[in-house]
């Protein structure tokens, strides 16, 4: 669980977000529905910035990626091909005096978490006491406490995947038992049994009611394109190695949705499903791990934020895989997954439809079912990972304070404000002249109300990178002041040169030149 101070950052985020127009609580006048949010004009605006990102670095700097837009509805039987009908369980546990409900596998990871943090904190100490000389592997290794704390994990972690791969309920509920997890609610340990449920939302479609006419809202992306793989390799007149990318709705009926936005009922993806020849995938899986951390190091949010951690509890049908998890402010959490996924779902469409879905090499004169390699990460938790990084409240050289957001300048919502020093004299004229050339190029957004600290706080707080100030001097000499957010440094430019020196600071196109 997070501890009070991790769930009072996370707090001060959504509020962030609310008072400035990020995200909103979705149907709040009816007292809003669990889970659910709605982004705002600065949060649509960020979400399709770190979109066209993802799309331009999967699909435009990639030859061989193309992208697609795939229904929500699809056929039922895609669903039972996929394993969804039958294995898209969660174990569920209730506590019957606090009467909330939990995921059996995240109570028991929780405790995990809680003996690796005082492990790192063993290793903290020691760091601090031996310093320089301090060998981290060798105390890791050789330290009876830490040693001791490590050999819980696995075999906690080792009973916890048994039970799971067998679906024994029975044993997982023992495993909660004997590690004697309280409910963090109630305090007590009295625990239904464990019991499996299925997290697909079900709907009819047109006038048929009952099982004959029912389908689901999809729970992933990737299946539309699974379904679509043959009509893409044809039309688009590509043979493996390629890849299908979209972005894209999915609806998870979760048995806890919390952490603010970070796991809904209703959420987008980002994936990319790359078909290569079976015996090629290890190489392609190192190739995309690095890849997609390379993409996401590039935004600067701290390339401490990142860790990779591989599954130890790996699918049926994959042979590696991995995440990428993000430094939140509830600790580190999974941000992407990456997974080799071998030929189960080309395999499985083929069985279900009875439709041939390999591929012809003439090269080699075989045919064979391609191996999928799997890119997926949630926008609405690179959204989030966007904003903890970003978020701060500084406290400044003259005592005063601000809550300022340094998003990346590329993903910022707004990307320049033009603001009269007076709102007289002939500078509201010019500076509109000069906002009406800039919304050409960039979201800029003019601001003339208050004093020119209150509207430089305003924009501190939405994340501006660029002020752009035009004054008296304007009006002699044809240049403005640029306040850049983060320094809160200012200088002076030409008029002339105002859109040529944003387009080099703000520019998609300087962010992809790094990848």
């Amino acid at each position: 669980m997070a501890n009070s101070e991790e769930a009072a950052t996370l707090k001060n985020i959504a509020s962030h977000c609310k008072e400035y127009g990020f995200i909103y609580p979705s149907s709040e006048i009816y007292d809003g529905l669990a889970a659910t949010y709605d982004y705002g004009p600065y949060g649509s605006e960020l979400k399709n910035n770190i979109k066209e990102y993802w799309w331009k670095a999967m699909v435009r700097l990639n030859e061989n990626i193309v992208g697609i837009d795939a229904a929500i509805f699809m056929h039922p039987t895609t669903w039972k091909a996929s394993g969804h009908v039958d294995a898209f369980n969660d174990p569920l546990i209730d506590n019957k005096d606090s009467k909330k409900r939990y995921r059996a596998d995240v109570l028991i990871e929780e405790q995990m978490a809680k003996l690796q943090a005082k492990i790192d904190k063993e290793v903290d100490k020691a760091a601090k006491r031996f310093g320089d000389a301090f060998d981290k592997d060798q105390f890791i290794s050789t330290n009876p406490r830490v040693v001791g704390y490590a050999e819980q994990i696995a075999e906690i972690e080792s009973r916890m995947k048994s039970s799971i791969e067998s679906g024994d309920l029975e044993a997982l509920k023992q495993l909660i038992v004997d590690l004697d997890i309280a409910d963090p609610i109630s305090g007590t340990r009295n625990w239904t049994d464990v019991r499996q449920f299925n997290l697909m939302f079900s709907t009819e479609l047109g006038s048929v009611a009952g099982e004959s006419g029912k389908i689901y809202l999809r729970p992933e992306t990737a299946q539309g394109i699974f379904v679509n793989y043959l009509n893409v390799q044809k039309t688009s007149r590509l043979k493996p190695p390629f890849g299908i990318a979209q972005i894209g709705k999915a609806f998870r009926n979760e048995i806890i949705a919390r952490q603010f936005i970070f796991r809904m009922r209703e959420f987008e993806q980002m994936e990319m499903q790359f078909f290569i020849q079976p015996g090629t995938e290890m190489e392609w899986y190192e190739h995309w791990k690095a890849k997609r951390i390379a993409w996401h190091k590039a935004l600067g949010l701290g390339d401490d934020n990142y860790r990779f951690h591989d599954h130890l509890n790996l699918a049926h049908y994959a042979n590696a895989a991995c995440d990428i998890e993000f430094n939140f402010p509830m600790g580190f959490k999974e941000l992407e997954g990456i997974h080799s996924r071998t030929d189960f779902d080309l395999g499985a469409h083929e069985k279900f439809s009875g439709k041939k879905l390999k591929y012809f090499d003439t090269a080699t004169n075989e045919s064979y079912t391609p191996y999928v390699l799997e890119t997926s990460i949630g926008l609405d938790r690179m959204f989030l990972a966007v904003m903890s990084a970003s978020y701060v409240e500084e406290k400044l050289a003259d005592g005063s304070e601000r809550t300022v957001l340094k998003i990346p300048p590329v993903l910022a919502p707004v990307k320049v404000a033009v603001l009269p020093l007076l709102n007289k004299d002939g500078l509201p004229e010019k500076a509109e002249a000069i906002m009406r050339e800039l919304k050409l190029d960039f979201n800029a957004q003019y601001d003339a109300k208050d004093a020119i600290g209150k509207r430089y706080r305003r924009q501190d707080a939405i994340g501006t990178p660029y002020c752009v100030t035009v004054d008296h001097q304007t009006l002699e000499d044809s240049t403005v002041t640029i306040r850049e957010r983060d320094s809160m440094e200012q200088q002076r430019v030409s008029i002339e040169e105002l859109i040529g020196t944003l387009e080099e600071k703000v520019s998609m196109k300087t962010l992809l030149k790094k990848l």
